[in-house]
């Protein structure tokens, strides 16, 4: 009786340890999450950039007409510094002739960072989401995988994004974008094959941020511009909208309401 009682608690012991096994090493890993959380910058509110801070309901943007500031740079394609190449400069031209007739379908990247939205970055220790309000979303993974195999890439309207921090600045690579310009009619039409870095960090109250742009096809020359966004304290939850950019014009050329059919 005695080798029996003692051979079940044996039994009983050994069930114990392996149910708590996983029990132990899964607060492990908790922990250790949370240690790399506490590691992170914390950049929380919603993101405008800084020109386009407290502009009026009309959304006529307060800095039209105005020399750009030294961290103001816009990346649509009117920007005053891109160094087009005679690819890029035929893009544009050939843009302007049906710009203001094309209905756009978002901001898209790399237009998105500098557009009239606001947008939320959240920053946990895999990877990070900027999100704004049009249901546009960039997932920069930051748990040290490298881009896909060729093979396994397509483009993207926002790409495909690595990232990784030096301190408390969040570096990231962006490849496999889209032409932008086909996406929104403001948008520079730069190739596929275009490469996008950026360097981000908080500030004080200010995330200020370059960005680096490399394409063979359209660029004489990397194209560099140099941003800042501020928290727009009007808002506080994120709401997400449809993009809408139905617009008609009494001059016959600015119209994407196509009229009524007999």
């Amino acid at each position: 009786m005695g080798v029996l009682v003692k051979t079940l608690a044996a039994a009983l012991l050994a069930t114990a340890l392996v149910g708590a096994a996983p029990a132990t090493a899964q607060e492990g890993a908790t922990e250790a999450r949370g240690e790399a959380f506490d590691k992170l910058p914390y950049w929380p509110g919603y993101w405008v950039p800084v020109n386009l801070l407290d502009m009026p309901i009309s959304g006529i943007r307060n800095d039209l007409g105005k020399p750009p500031g030294p961290e103001t740079d816009t990346l649509g394609v009117w920007a005053p510094n891109i160094p087009w190449n005679e690819e890029g400069r035929r893009r544009v031209a050939e843009n302007a002739k049906t710009m203001n007739a094309r209905k756009g379908k978002g901001w898209s990247f790399p237009t998105m960072m500098t557009a009239a939205t606001p947008f939320q970055v959240l920053i946990t220790p895999e990877e990070v989401l900027i999100i704004n309000a049009y249901n546009e979303a960039r997932h920069i993974y930051t748990d040290g995988r490298d881009h896909p195999a060729p093979e396994d890439l397509w483009p993207t309207t926002t790409g495909n994004s690595i990232g990784h921090w030096e301190g408390n600045t969040l570096v990231i690579d962006t490849i496999q974008v889209t032409n932008p310009n086909e996406y929104f009619q403001g948008a520079p039409p730069l190739s596929e094959e275009a490469h996008y870095v950026e360097r981000i960090r908080l500030d004080g109250e200010t995330l200020r941020g370059q960005m680096t742009i490399e394409d063979p096809v359209t660029l004489s020359a990397p194209w560099v511009s140099h941003l800042a966004w501020s928290r727009d304290t009007g808002f506080d939850r994120m709401i997400q909208v449809d993009w809408s950019n139905d617009r008609t014009g009494s001059d016959g050329e600015v119209n994407t309401i196509e009229p009524p059919k007999d």
